[in-house]
């Protein structure tokens, strides 16, 4: 079977599976509001990702029907700590998530077969199926992506943060008195940390236990840093420490580690230079001092 072939009955699975899906949509009806809701019925916020936002309606008419089917616990967990870590809780629940998977694991490919049979781009069947698993993957990839930028947002804040804190603390203020001072004060900016102190507060307004609300914050970052942080403090709450000495010694060690990851990144980087160095720089120190001579010497050699 030839490359023709194979890509016209790869064609046909996925217009096939495409119309599948459209006529039990059409069949299921619209989600119920469970499926495309949470927290009390209400409805996610716009996304800072422009795919998700573009979308969201196609995946709420076709796929989040089907994903609600998938019942493995074990797959679902992983998804909500993905969520949970990458800060998109107000933005999608599981069966979202998993209506994205699947409707960008078959729109990719589809788009791309749909191109190249109209163009005739000559597209091997393999970049087809590769086009399908990134889509697939795409939610994923962009929860891990926003974890990272939170965690960078979140090391540059921590030591200024636990600053004011213990400031606020050595003025009389108690320790989430001082977090609702700076949460106050970070109003309207972009800050990673201040927004999950302000999720801790209103943990704590609507009743967890200050440990647990701590906790919970360390799980969402889900960061080394974070999580001895709150340990320290749970800590410190239980035995009556002194919270200033520990909100001082934890800026200390948070600047020190800092330190430290600046000079592994330097490290790094001097390292990752040789390949450019050796490519692209010495090359060509060599034709400017040596081309000179190899001239002379060639035309010297033809006299």
């Amino acid at each position: 079977m030839g490359s023709a072939e194979l890509m016209l009955f790869a064609g046909l699975i996925l217009a096939g599976a495409a119309v599948y899906l459209f006529v039990s949509s059409m069949l299921a009806g619209r989600p119920g509001e469970q499926q495309l809701s949470w927290a009390s019925g209400t409805e996610p916020i716009k996304s800072k990702n422009a795919v998700i936002n573009l979308c969201r309606p196609l995946v709420h008419q076709f796929t989040i029907q089907h994903a609600v089917r998938i019942k493995s616990e074990k797959y679902r967990k992983k998804i909500q700590r993905l969520i949970k870590v990458g800060g998109l809780a107000a933005e999608l629940n599981v069966d979202e998530f998993i209506g994205l998977q699947l409707f960008l694991g078959i729109a990719f490919p589809l788009f791309l077969f749909v191109m190249n049979f109209s163009l005739d781009l000559g597209f091997p069947p393999a970049l087809v199926l590769l086009l399908g698993l990134i889509g697939f993957f795409m939610p994923e990839m962009h929860c891990k992506a926003t974890k990272k930028n939170r965690e960078l947002s979140v090391r540059i804040d921590m030591p200024f943060f636990i600053d004011l804190l213990a400031l606020s603390v050595e003025a009389g203020l108690d320790f989430f008195g001082a977090i609702q001072k700076i949460v106050d004060k970070a109003e309207g900016t972009e800050s990673v940390l201040a927004e999950e102190f302000r999720i801790v507060l209103k943990d704590i307004k609507i009743g967890s236990s200050k440990a647990d609300a701590l906790k919970e914050l360390a799980a969402r970052l889900d960061m080394q840093e974070m999580t001895s942080f709150v340990a320290v403090l749970v800590d410190a709450e239980a035995t009556g420490a002194s919270i200033s000495q520990v909100l001082k010694d934890q800026s200390i060690q948070m600047r020190l580690e800092r330190f430290l990851r600046a000079e592994k990144a330097g490290a790094r980087a001097s390292q990752l230079i040789l390949l450019p160095l050796m490519l692209f720089i010495l090359p060509a120190v060599f034709i400017m001092v040596l081309g000179p001579i190899a001239v002379s010497f060639m035309y010297g050699g033809g006299m």
